[in-house]
């Protein structure tokens, strides 16, 4: 029998490869014990998102599900959300009541925003390992999200310029949204993020590691070596005159 409760409907967008699946895994993780969750992942033509949070663990498997869109991402969260929507009112209606859906895009670039008509809220993840240009570019996703997450900083120290350009980043999108930074190889408790008042009451310090930390590039104090440039003369070649032309 259904109690009429709706759950809180969470949007998690951002490009392939920034932390996604793993934001929701430390999610679940943390809040589990105290509310009903369930996730809805969405893939173009895999369900490898809702394989990996049911290997992880974090939910019951049966309240885990995936969504095939088929086409580019954004479609299915923004320009017509039938597919989820109906995905989502069919978990509420087989696990009711549950307090919190998170909805998972697939990856896509920084114009993924999520129809008001499917979602509540929704947060975007970044990543430094992307490069500095897509933090710098900014887009409505970034602009418009009510959470900005960056992730693995500690990739970051790497190089610079992607460091400068994250901060940067952070500070021009301030009004827009609070702002979040996770490491890679130990990302940062819930209790670290800033999800609702700043005095947030602390909720868990379990966290779950991401499935792969690319290595940091070793050191060494041998210089590289410059390229040399090879450059080879272009052949002269006489023009033919009109009479050669003309036979």
């Amino acid at each position: 029998m259904s109690t009429g409760k709706r759950a809180l409907r969470l949007g998690i967008a951002g490009p392939v490869g920034t932390g996604k699946s793993s934001s929701i895994a430390n999610i679940c993780t943390a809040l589990a014990q105290e509310f009903r969750i369930g996730v809805i992942t969405n893939d173009i033509y895999t369900d490898e998102d809702a394989r990996f949070l049911k290997a992880a663990g974090v939910l019951p498997d049966e309240r885990i599900r995936a969504v095939e869109t088929g086409a580019c991402p954004h479609t299915a969260i923004r320009d017509d959300v039938s597919m989820n929507l109906l995905a989502v009112e069919a978990l509420e209606e087989d696990f009711d009541p549950l307090d919190i859906v998170l909805i998972e895009s697939g990856g896509d670039n920084l114009t993924a925003t999520f129809s008001p008509a499917l979602v509540d809220a929704q947060l975007f993840v970044l990543d430094v390992a992307g490069g500095g240009d897509v933090a710098r570019k900014g887009g409505p996703g970034i602009g418009r999200a009510d959470l900005l997450i960056i992730n693995k900083i500690d990739l970051g120290r790497t190089s610079m310029s992607t460091s400068i350009s994250c901060s940067r980043t952070r500070r021009r999108h301030a009004r827009a949204g609070p702002c979040s930074e996770s490491p890679a190889r130990s990302p940062k408790p819930l209790t670290h993020w800033p999800i609702g008042s700043a005095r947030s009451t602390p909720v868990s310090s379990k966290v779950i590691t991401p499935r792969s930390t690319p290595a940091r590039w070793p050191r060494t104090s041998t210089p590289r070596k410059k390229a040399k440039a090879i450059c080879t003369p272009m052949p002269k070649v006489e023009k033919p005159t009109s009479t050669e032309l003309s036979r």
